[in-house]
C-alpha cells in the first residue's frame, strides 16, 4: 500500500464523515431559522471544507515532522 493511496482514503474518510456531520449539525442548529434542506446544505459544505483543510494540515505537519 503505497502512501499516497493511505493519504487519498484518509482524505476521502474524513471529508464524508466531515459533509455527514456538517449536515446533521447544521440540520440541528439552523433548522427552524433556514429551514431544513438549506440548513444541510450548508452545514454540509462548511464540514466538508473544515474537515478537508483538517486533514491536509495534519498530513503537512506530520510530513514535516
Amino acid at each position: 500500500m503505497s502512501v499516497g493511496l493511505v493519504i487519498l482514503s484518509l482524505l476521502t474518510g474524513v471529508a464524508a464523515a466531515a459533509a455527514a456531520a456538517g449536515a446533521f449539525s447544521g440540520l440541528r442548529i439552523g433548522a427552524q431559522t433556514l429551514g431544513s434542506e438549506l440548513a444541510a446544505y450548508m452545514g454540509c459544505l462548511y464540514g466538508l471544507l473544515a474537515g478537508v483543510v483538517a486533514v491536509v494540515a495534519g498530513v503537512l505537519v506530520s510530513l514535516m515532522i
